[in-house]
């Protein structure tokens, strides 16, 4: 999967087409991402202790991780993302590191 927590993306396909946010929660078995302010659902809770009103919840849902693309931190624009490998010069060891398919920017 290409994108991580906390990555900013967009919606690219479904209802939500054209959204953008935070990526919250990641679900890599069923390859469904949970994005901030995106595919809201009401949820009819029963009152708890935890919420002793109870009453309809606003929530946001997975999506399918196919549906969404990274947007770049240099150019602000959705991008494919690509792998390069790095070696980290003080160490010697290699690293795989996600750049941006239109700047060549790392991330």
């Amino acid at each position: 999967m290409n994108v991580h927590k906390n990555d900013n993306v967009i919606v690219i396909a479904g209802n939500a087409r054209g959204k953008s946010g935070k990526i919250l929660k990641i679900f890599r078995e069923n390859h469904r991402v949970i994005v901030e302010g995106v595919n809201i659902i009401k949820r009819h809770t029963r009152a708890s202790q935890k919420n002793p009103q109870g009453g309809i919840v606003q929530k946001e849902a997975p999506i399918n991780a196919s549906n969404v693309m990274v947007v770049c931190p240099k150019c602000n624009k959705p991008s494919r993302v690509g792998h390069k490998s790095v070696s980290d010069s003080a160490t010697g060891r290699k690293h795989t590191m996600r750049i941006c398919r239109n700047c060549e920017e790392m991330f």
